[in-house]
């Protein structure tokens, strides 16, 4: 598991999916609002005039030097939703990046969101 602490480190590093091909440049890190751990992270991709923020999951992440192994497969990745580099994630849309990867979503008692950016 990756703490928070380090999570920091990493934003603007490459980060690659499970075979060690680069997908993007992580931009942000999204923590679970119950635990406060990092769970979720945007990867920026695209050509310099068009980028956009993928949504990727950290679970099992694995940090090296310079970069941030996730355990996807860039195509999987690349099919994500994904927002605009000055976008937010619409609570609405919250759900859909879980499904994506096949994970369970889960907001809090009283609806609230399961992501918050640090």
């Amino acid at each position: 598991m990756i703490q928070s602490a380090d999570v920091r480190e990493w934003r603007d590093q490459n980060v690659l999916d499970i075979e060690g091909h680069k997908i993007g440049i992580l931009e942000a890190v999204y923590v679970d609002t119950t635990t406060d751990e990092p769970a979720m992270a945007t990867v920026r991709t695209g050509l310099p005039t068009r980028h956009r923020l993928l949504f990727v999951p950290l679970d099992e992440a694995i940090a090296g030097p310079g970069y941030l192994k996730i355990r996807y497969a860039k195509s999987l990745v690349r099919k994500a939703p994904s927002i605009g580099t000055d976008d937010v994630l619409p609570a609405e849309q919250e759900a859909a990046v879980f499904q994506h990867y096949g994970l369970t979503y889960e907001p809090g008692t009283r609806g609230e969101r399961q992501l918050a950016r640090r």
